[in-house]
């Protein structure tokens, strides 16, 4: 056991893409084995500025780095689950005033061949939904997110696709899983969606 801690504690602090496949080939080497395979569990903590305030606060994300040195060749897949709130567009067509929304959770995974930001994969996913989440929020905050809430009504169909458009156009991606789940707000069941490609 003591060469898998020797192996992680050669790089300190930085495992990367850039040298995840050194750090397996290590591993193979060290175990004598044909193959390698890690994975990773994290928080990702970014700080957020309220969208009227600007009050700071910051927002954890799960994230889940794959990687596998399989008969010479990488495979790394990164995921990433981030919290958005959704807005009903049926909801809001049928009512003559509000429309229900709830806080969805979405988790991407990715299949890539170069180096993809976690921050670039949260910032696809948050222009996708309805509204983006703040840890902190005073009134004048929560006021707009509530309107821009309103004016981007999307299904959880939606923002899987919305989300899918912007992964086609990242050339680093080879493939991608998306999936969304909202925690309904005025119903027992929650809404579920998923979009794969090439994983």
């Amino acid at each position: 056991m003591s060469r898998f801690i020797e192996a992680m504690n050669a790089y300190g602090n930085l495992i990367q893409a850039d040298n995840i496949q050194s750090l397996l080939q290590s591993l193979q080497e060290g175990l004598n084995s044909e193959n390698a395979f890690f994975r990773l569990e994290f928080p990702f903590f970014i700080i957020k500025s309220a969208p009227v305030t600007g009050l700071q606060g910051p927002m954890n994300y799960s994230v889940t780095l794959e990687a596998a040195w399989i008969q010479a060749e990488l495979d790394l897949k990164i995921s990433v689950s981030v919290p958005v709130s959704t807005l009903c567009p049926c909801s809001k067509a049928i009512s003559e005033y509000g429309a229900h929304n709830q806080r969805g959770h979405v988790t991407v995974q990715i299949k890539t061949d170069g180096t993809v930001w976690i921050e670039d994969l949260i910032e696809i996913v948050e222009k996708s939904a309805s509204c983006e989440l703040y840890s902190l929020l005073k009134r004048p905050d929560e006021k707009a997110v509530t309107e821009k809430a309103y004016e981007n009504p999307v299904f959880v169909e939606d923002l899987v696709r919305n989300v899918a458009v912007d992964l086609e156009q990242t050339p680093e991606v080879s493939g991608y899983s998306v999936e969304v789940e909202n925690l309904e707000s005025i119903h027992l069941h929650n809404a579920f969606a998923r979009i794969r490609k090439g994983i």
